[in-house]
């Protein structure tokens, strides 16, 4: 949902941008196969009861069918992320990042595919031109884990608890799916900023913090 508000966004803007995903799991210690149906799973995280698991979870929906995402929560295959992680690494290399990203969130959100066997991650990358025969074998492997770990810990480097989160020029921070406008008026006063540093021949790097609260992150002012 942040994603396609963050894509949104930058179809408003007349400024190239570079997207780039990194790897971060939520549960590291997570099961590749989990019996509990994410109500279950949100209720004891929580502490919270079922119906209010799914009262939280339907607003999620709500906000997802505003930008033209069908959440299926109801039968929604909870998982360990860690190879479909690998996979998107693998998929960079090939130059289909983004498509693989997209694919596998997809299946995970609206076709209810478990995105942590194998085969159905390897179904997937095929859908989106990637090899067969080199997926699998990736995949049967420990490679990529590497390239895996390091974001993650380039995330806990930074203090990323959450996602989605979004580091616009190593410089600014966003986090949670924010509305459209934010990131409209995020990009834009970043790139501002790039053009005036241009103009004036400053320095580029900078010591300002990014001021974080429960509500997200705050773009400092200049």
């Amino acid at each position: 949902m942040g994603k396609r508000r963050l894509e949104d966004a930058i179809k408003q803007i007349d400024h190239p941008i570079e997207v780039t995903y990194r790897c971060f799991e939520l549960d590291p210690t997570a099961e590749r196969d989990i019996e509990d149906n994410i109500y279950e799973k949100l209720a004891k995280k929580y502490g919270m009861s079922i119906d209010q698991a799914k009262a939280n979870t339907q607003n999620m929906v709500n906000m997802a069918k505003e930008v033209g995402l069908d959440y299926r929560m109801d039968t929604m295959i909870l998982t360990n992320t860690f190879d479909a992680h690998r996979l998107v690494m693998f998929a960079k290399t090939k130059g289909l990042m983004k498509e693989v990203t997209e694919r596998i969130l997809k299946a995970f959100f609206t076709e209810s595919r478990h995105i942590g066997d194998h085969e159905t991650l390897t179904e997937l990358a095929v859908e989106t031109g990637l090899n067969r025969d080199e997926v699998a074998e990736m995949l049967s492997s420990d490679d990529m884990a590497v390239e895996v770990r390091a974001d993650e810990k380039a995330a806990q480097q930074i203090g990323v608890t959450g996602v989605p989160f979004y580091l616009i020029n190593n410089k600014y921070a966003l986090t949670g799916a924010q509305p459209t406008e934010v990131f409209v008026q995020a990009l834009r006063k970043v790139i501002a900023e790039e053009e005036e540093n241009k103009i004036t021949l400053l320095n580029s790097d900078s010591e300002d913090g990014v001021v974080c609260d429960e509500n997200g992150c705050e773009i400092p002012k200049k």
